[in-house]
C-alpha cells in the first residue's frame, strides 16, 4: 500500500462510520433519561405555593419528551444497522427511570388530596411495576417466538404517559373557573379540577396492574407504519382530531384513556359475550382439537 493510499477518507461502510452511526441511537437513548431526571429534578421543586404549578408543567413534559426520544432510539438504531444486546439493555435502564421513578415521582408530589402514606405505597407500587414489565420485556424480546406486534401488558411510555396527561393539565384547569365564564361553566371547572386531583393517583394505580398484566396491547408504530391501515385506524386518527381541536389540553388524557382502556374493555367485552353465549347454549358438545391447535 502506497502513502497516499494509507490516508484515503473513511467510506460509508468503513467500521469509523459505523462507530459514528452507532453513537446516535445511543445518545437519542440517553437523552430519554436525561428528561427523566430532569422531571424529576423539577418535581421536586413542587411546593405549596401555587406559582409551583410551572414545575409541574414542566416536568410533566420532560416525561413526554423522554417519550420522543424512546420512539426514535430503536427506529433509528434499526435503520443504521446498529441494534445491539447493549442498546437494548441501555433502553430499558432509561426507561426505568423515565417511565418507573420519574412518574412515581411526580405523582406523589403533585396529588396531596389522599394520605400521604397511600400516596407513597402507591408511587412505589407504580415503579416496582414498572421495573417489572421492563424486565418482563427483555424476556419477551429474547424470545424470537414472540408475536411483535402486540405487548403483553400496558407498555411504560403508555403507562407514565397516562400520568403525566393528568398532570400537564393541571396549571391550564384554572381557565375553566374564571370569572366572566358562567356559572354553569365555573361548575364545571371546580368539579373538573377535583376529579383529576382525586383521578391522579387512582390512574396510577390502574396502570401498575396493566404494567404486569397480560392483556395484549397493540403496537402503535407498527400499526402506524408497518402493513396494511383499516378503517379503524382512520377511525382513532379523526377521533384524535377531533379531540385536539375541540378541548385543546384535555385531549392529551382522553387520548391516552382510550389507549390504556381500549384492550382491556374489550377483553372484558368478548369474556362477558362467551360467558353468557356459555350459559345459554349448554347441549353444545366439546370441540376436538384438530392439527391446528
Amino acid at each position: 500500500m502506497n502513502a497516499a493510499g494509507s490516508h484515503r477518507p473513511p467510506t460509508l461502510g468503513s467500521p469509523r462510520r459505523k462507530r459514528v452511526f452507532a453513537v446516535v441511537p445511543t445518545l437519542l437513548t440517553l437523552g430519554n433519561a436525561v428528561c427523566g431526571f430532569g422531571a424529576i429534578t423539577y418535581a421536586a421543586k413542587l411546593g405549596p405555593d401555587p406559582a409551583d404549578d410551572n414545575f409541574m408543567y414542566i416536568a410533566s413534559l420532560l416525561v413526554f419528551g423522554a417519550m420522543v426520544f424512546d420512539a426514535l432510539d430503536g427506529p433509528i438504531a434499526r435503520l443504521s444497522k446498529q441494534t445491539s444486546n447493549f442498546g437494548a439493555q441501555l433502553d430499558s435502564l432509561c426507561d426505568a427511570i423515565s417511565f418507573g421513578v420519574a412518574p412515581a415521582f411526580l405523582m406523589l408530589k403533585s396529588s396531596q388530596v389522599l394520605p400521604a402514606r397511600l400516596l407513597w405505597v402507591i408511587a412505589v407500587l407504580y415503579m416496582l411495576c414498572a421495573v417489572l414489565r421492563l424486565a418482563r420485556f427483555n424476556v419477551n424480546k429474547a424470545n424470537p417466538d414472540t408475536e411483535s406486534d402486540f405487548f403483553a401488558g400496558l407498555p411504560s411510555p403508555a403507562a407514565a404517559g397516562m400520568v403525566a396527561s393528568l398532570v400537564v393539565i393541571v396549571p391550564n384547569l384554572g381557565r375553566w373557573t374564571e370569572p366572566n365564564l358562567s356559572d354553569r361553566a365555573q361548575q364545571f371547572g371546580l368539579w373538573l379540577t377535583l376529579f383529576t386531583a382525586y383521578a391522579l393517583p387512582v390512574v396510577t394505580f390502574l396502570v401498575a396492574c396493566l404494567m404486569v398484566s397480560r392483556v395484549r396491547y397493540p403496537h402503535l408504530f407498527n400499526q402506524l407504519f408497518k402493513g396494511r391501515r383499516s378503517f379503524q385506524h382512520l377511525v382513532k386518527l379523526i377521533f384524535a382530531l377531533v379531540a385536539i381541536f375541540a378541548v385543546h389540553e384535555l385531549a392529551i388524557p382522553l387520548i391516552f384513556s382510550y389507549y390504556v382502556l381500549a384492550a382491556p374493555m374489550q377483553l372484558l367485552g368478548s369474556r362477558a359475550w362467551r360467558f353468557s353465549r356459555g350459559s345459554t347454549v349448554t347441549t353444545a358438545e366439546p370441540q376436538l382439537p384438530t392439527d391446528r391447535d
